[in-house]
């Protein structure tokens, strides 16, 4: 279960950049001098193309949701790091002084 919903995942992330990358753009900070009126899309299409990414990124942040509760189980700790630490403290010798 938990390596379908990985790879799910990771199709889900490579939809969502591409879907981004295609959308056409609304400021000018990186413009190449290319008309942006009729470079792809109409509005129309780009109306279309921000509820598709709304709706991918959604599926995105419910899928890594599910991947981390299904994983849970395994990162669970068995016990704390501190009892660790003072097992060593306990077994280290002191240094005699001079």
């Amino acid at each position: 279960m938990e390596s379908i919903l990985l790879v799910l995942n990771i199709i889900i992330a490579v939809i969502l950049v591409l879907l981004v990358l295609v959308q056409k753009s609304e400021g000018g900070a990186l413009g190449i001098g290319v008309s942006q009126e009729n470079f792809m899309f109409s509005r129309s299409a780009g109306n279309f193309m921000t509820k598709a990414t709304a709706v991918v990124a959604t599926l995105f942040i419910i899928c890594s949701l599910a991947l981390t509760i299904v994983s849970r189980s395994e990162l669970t700790p068995t016990g704390s790091i501190l009892d660790n630490v003072e097992e060593k403290t306990q077994d280290t010798p002191a240094i005699p002084e001079k």
